[in-house]
């Protein structure tokens, strides 16, 4: 855990410099949003839907009711009738007028116009935006006044159209009153009444009472068929909702709900169907467990059955699940249910009742003498045609009266100020989004940066990925120690030891005597000639005669890190123009010799693997107690793996933050196919990001930066 947080601080600090690029730039990016932004003022108004408004006329009283439950949701219409183009239009045109600038077109002030219901009541809220606070205010309040005002005319409206129909039909109902008058007198002339108690020597007054009262009856009998036929309606469709077919079984749906050792039972058998449906997934039809718990099931449904069938009428049964008002929506529902029911019977008895006494009266009437009752039948449809007459004459006025009232079921109750300080930007939200979003994209650009970086980081990575022992941690070197010649290096036991514990290391693992063994890398710029002459130095320090090869005839660089004057080396050697010993070159390190590159050729990859160089090999190592030998890097050229057949192994060496992961696998893969002995990698160039991870501190030195390592050293020597 320690490890993984340490390489993620590593992962950090190696890509700060974007990381805190990007937080800046998103900062920066927010203050100038914020600098650029006009500022906008926010204020609201609040309207509220009266449920009834106050109306010296019924049909006032009912044009101003709400819609009721089943039909359009009022509070919802009001709301589309805020961002409605008479309302808008209503609204700019009176905000233009008091002579306030920038005045909205309806267009966008229908889509910056917020209309929102405030829950569980009546109220709507309406906001608006704009950059002037006074416009903001006087939009808003121009908005609620063009609602009431658009609100009291739809009322008018329906007013005025009530009032053109009665004054339609009231003429006509007044010409037939007065058709109806003329036959009642026509038919006196005609017959030669005087009155009924004249001719036939009956109670006139009698009879005329036979005649309201029948007429009576009729309009109550049509009265009760309407309301008995709009509570059937309504109980058909409880029935069907509640699937209550009987006003028992509605009633019994309900005591089943309420009742309270059946709401026990019907937990328990819950929670015996489910642990049933458990135990069937993990045990057998045949387990003791699976057949105890159906019992217990059974035996729970039977006792629930019982008790249910002693509330349900003359013991019918009831669905256990779907019979059962058993939440309060279904009670409110049954119940109900028997409410309609029992109003049902109520008009059903009146309604008999009306009909009985109708057919009395008719058969009343039906006795008296022929001209009485063709006298009473004109009687009545005088008086029909009277009362309707009266009414609409009534309804005429209310209508009227409704028409000239202002009248609206929608008040203002919060107009809208003007606001003394803008809603957005917001600057604290803004800059606090900013910081989120900095943070964010500043921690995916690291962690994009670290997904496109392929090089190694330290040791860890090392050994996970091509499974070979880490034997050396060396440290990056200061200028002033890049030469070895130079006593800083030698004297400084905190650069030497790291070099030595390698030396044994690699002695130590190999299985037998080690006295020639090659110095390489994975690719170019590790470091491996420093490696390979800083540690032939402190070979030679042990008291053992040394000797460094630079077999890098591409790019020989050991005769400069020790300042020796380039003259004839290897290729001599090799060519047979001089010996091994005229061509190593003595250093001013005790027991430390160098044999250079030589004269440069045209092909110097003929050289590595060329029987001669196998002479020259073995003749050192019968010379020199060790032999190290610099070849270049595995990637540039074959030489590493050609000599390290005729060399007790091969030693890698690599620097984080530098190799790449894909190159080192790809080497290793290499080397092992050509079955070079491989004696372990050395990790070259740590500093002080990387010394966390490892046993030696990395004191005064500087970050080793993405340069060629090498070249830095060739053009200190150079100096």
């Amino acid at each position: 855990m320690q490890e993984s947080i340490s390489s993620l601080k590593s992962v950090f600090k190696q890509h700060r410099w974007p990381a805190i690029f990007t937080f800046i730039s998103v900062i920066c990016g927010s203050l100038v949003y914020l600098v650029v932004t006009p500022p906008k003022y926010e204020t609201s108004v609040r309207v509220m839907l009266n449920d009834k408004q106050l109306s010296v006329s019924d049909i006032g009283r009912d044009l101003t009711q709400l819609s009721e439950i089943g039909q359009s949701n009022p509070i919802a219409t009001q709301a589309e009738l805020a961002r409605s183009e008479r309302v808008l239009v209503q609204a700019v045109t009176q905000v233009s007028l008091k002579g306030v600038n920038d005045v909205p077109k309806t267009e966008t002030l229908k889509d910056d116009l917020q209309v929102t219901t405030i829950p569980a009541t009546n109220i709507l809220q309406i906001s608006y935006k704009s950059q002037n606070p006074v416009l903001t205010s006087s939009v808003l309040n121009a908005v609620a006044g063009a609602m009431v005002k658009e609100n009291a005319e739809a009322i008018r409206s329906q007013a005025r159209s009530a009032r053109e129909f009665l004054e339609t039909e009231l003429p006509k109902k007044r010409s037939q009153l007065a058709s109806a008058e003329a036959a009642i007198a026509q038919y006196k002339q005609s017959q030669g009444i005087v009155s009924i108690s004249d001719s036939e020597g009956n109670d006139s007054a009698q009879t005329q009472n036979l005649v309201t009262s029948l007429a009576d009856l009729d309009r109550q009998e049509l009265a009760l068929s309407t309301q008995l036929q709009d509570a059937m309606v309504r109980n058909n469709s409880l029935r069907q909702t509640t699937d209550a077919d009987t006003l028992e079984n509605a009633y019994a749906m309900v005591r089943a709900g309420q009742d309270e050792e059946l709401k026990q039972l019907r937990a328990k058998l819950a929670d015996l169907e489910s642990q049933v449906a458990i135990a069937r997934k993990r045990f057998t039809d045949n387990n003791p467990t699976l057949i105890k718990l159906i019992e217990q099931r059974d035996a729970t449904r039977t006792l629930y059955t019982q008790n249910l069938s002693k509330l349900s009428p003359q013991n019918n049964s009831i669905n256990s699940s779907a019979d059962i008002a058993s939440d309060p929506v279904s009670q409110d529902l049954a119940t109900k249910v028997i409410l309609s029911e029992i109003e049902k019977a109520g008009l059903e008895a009146k309604l008999a009742q009306v009909q009985n006494a109708k057919a009395q009266l008719q058969a009343r009437v039906n006795r008296l003498p022929t001209k009485e009752q063709a006298l009473n039948a004109l009687t009545r449809q005088r008086q029909d045609i009277a009362t309707s007459v009266d009414l609409l004459q009534k309804k005429l006025e209310e209508a009227r009266i409704a028409e000239v009232q202002l009248a609206s079921n929608i008040s203002i109750i919060d107009t809208a100020s003007p606001p003394v300080n803008p809603n957005w930007p917001n600057k604290p939200v803004v800059l606090i989004v900013a910081t989120l979003a900095g943070m964010f994209l500043a921690v995916g650009v690291v962690v994009l940066l670290d997904f496109l970086d392929g090089t190694l980081r330290n040791a860890t990575e090392v050994g996970k990925l091509v499974k070979l022992p880490i034997i050396g941690v060396l440290p990056l070197l200061p200028d002033s120690s890049l030469n070895v010649e130079n006593s800083e290096f030698l004297n400084n036991s905190g650069l030497v030891e790291p070099y030595r514990k390698l030396l044994w290391t690699i002695q130590f693992r190999s299985d037998k005597h080690l006295q020639v063994f090659v110095i390489s890398s994975a690719q170019p710029g590790e470091g491996k000639s420093i490696v390979a002459s800083h540690l032939a130095a402190v070979a030679a320090m042990s008291s053992r005669r040394t000797l460094l090869i630079d077999t890098n005839l591409h790019c020989p660089t050991q005769q400069k890190l020790f300042n020796l004057v380039a003259r004839s080396g290897l290729t001599d050697a090799i060519d047979g123009r001089v010996t091994l010993a005229k061509a190593v070159q003595q250093t001013t390190i005790k027991n430390l010799w160098v044999l250079g590159c030589g004269k440069p050729h045209a092909n110097p990859s003929r050289f590595s693997d060329s029987a001669r160089m196998q002479t020259l090999l073995a003749e050192a190592a019968a010379q020199y107690d060790l032999v190290i030998i610099d070849t270049p890097s595995v990637t540039s050229s074959v030489d590493a793996i050609a000599l390290s057949h005729n060399s007790d192994g091969l030693l890698l060496v690599t620097r984080p933050n530098f190799t790449r992961k894909d190159t080192l696998v790809q080497v290793v893969s290499d080397l092992t196919n050509n079955q070079v002995p491989i004696l372990g990698i050395t990790l070259n160039g740590i500093n002080s990001q990387t010394e966390k991870y490892y046993r030696y501190p990395v004191k005064d030195y500087q970050p080793l930066e993405h340069q060629n390592y090498e070249r830095r050293v060739l053009e200190n020597v150079d100096q």
